[in-house]
């Protein structure tokens, strides 16, 4: 590639220059920099910036790729770096990376400069661009999104940690003839970034949530009605938490919280797995602290699920499936308007060989309910 000048939406994309080494250098011994990029020296001194700028961008350059310092257009003062790597020529396709300042951090620096990049990339000749992201990396995900790149699946141990092991990368792609503008999303976020009826709050799930989750799905009494019947360990709840924001920017799941509205204290967790895109069907699943049952509460954080599952998700049609005893839970989806559709014998598995019966709930959007409980 070429190393020319690039202009993006309120950033330019240019060489790095010694005036860079001490932002340089502090951006990249940033704890976020440091976290998702584990090729940086860690720690990252004025030497290593310095390297950077006089043999390592060179470098890129001369092998083919690119690496851009990510400034404003009207200081030129640094505000991240991206770039261009394993280019393959015969196939036309090739990576690219970015990271931004903490300083320049939510004004959009990482989009226009991924979005500026790209561009110029296809008018170099380039067919197809990836977009590697940690899959506990929201924030570079939502980038992805919003400069037109589409989810391609996960890429197994295709990174060494700082530690010596290896995790995953979840793969992004854009090509050259794929439409302007950022790309769709099956699950979108939530409405002032929460639901609530007064009484009750939906919230997505985060990663300071895993002691909750944890404390949640020990409980006896909602260990009793999971499948299998099983205590989780707190790994898995940590990385239930820790991939939430990542599941639902894939519009695989919309995992929450459900919190007491005026007190903020949380009562449980509700889930909409978007099983079926095609059909736009979806699953609910919920559980409830028991000090918290009987109040209409799981009620309430379901029938708000639902709504905006309808109106907001498009989609089309709700689906849920309780063990076969537990009546209680019948009863909440049937306040929320759900109608019982069969029967799935022996369908989930139990301690050692006992198995128990699915009985399996619909809800269509004219059957949503309006009640306060």
């Amino acid at each position: 590639m070429r190393p020319v000048p690039v202009e993006g939406d309120g950033v330019r994309l240019r060489l790095f220059l010694d005036d860079d080494v001490a932002d340089l250098a502090t951006a990249c011994a940033d704890p976020l920099v440091q976290r998702f990029v584990p090729a940086m020296p860690d720690p990252y001194t004025r030497t290593d910036a310095h390297w950077w700028v006089t043999e390592g961008a060179p470098a890129v350059w001369a092998g083919g790729g690119a690496a851009y310092a990510v400034v404003d257009p009207a200081t030129d003062r640094l505000l991240g770096g991206t770039g261009i790597a394993q280019v393959v020529p015969t196939r036309g396709q090739a990576e690219i990376g970015y990271w931004v300042a903490p300083w320049a951090r939510g004004r959009g620096v990482a989009t226009a400069a991924v979005r500026a990049l790209t561009g110029y990339a296809f008018t170099e000749g380039l067919a197809r661009v990836e977009l590697l992201t940690h899959p506990e990396n929201a924030a570079s995900q939502r980038v992805a999104l919003a400069a037109g790149y589409r989810r391609e699946g996960v890429r197994q141990a295709a990174s060494p940690t700082r530690d010596g092991g290896r995790q995953d990368l979840v793969a992004w792609i854009r090509l050259a003839g794929d439409p302007a503008g950022p790309t769709p999303r099956l699950l979108p976020d939530l409405p002032t970034g929460r639901l609530t009826d007064g009484v009750v709050t939906l919230r997505p799930l985060t990663p300071a949530d895993a002691g909750f989750l944890h404390g949640l799905h020990t409980r006896p009494e909602v260990v009793a009605v999971r499948v299998p019947p099983v205590p989780p360990d707190r790994a898995w709840a940590e990385q239930r938490c820790a991939l939430a924001a990542a599941k639902w920017l894939a519009g695989e799941a919309a995992d929450l919280v459900i919190e007491d509205a005026a007190s903020g204290v949380p009562a449980g967790n509700c889930a909409l797995v978007y099983e079926d895109p095609r059909g736009r069907q979806a699953m609910i699943g919920y559980s409830l602290l028991p000090d918290w049952r009987g109040r209409g509460v799981a009620s309430r954080a379901v029938r708000l699920l639902a709504r905006w599952a309808f109106s907001s998700a498009g989609i089309a049609r709700l689906s849920a499936g309780t063990i076969g005893e537990n009546v209680a839970s019948w009863r909440v989806l049937e306040r929320v308007g759900f109608r019982r559709e069969g029967l799935l014998r022996q369908r989930f598995a139990g301690f050692g060989m006992d198995r128990s019966d699915e009985v399996l709930f619909g809800l269509l959007p004219d059957e949503l309910t309006r009640g306060d409980g």
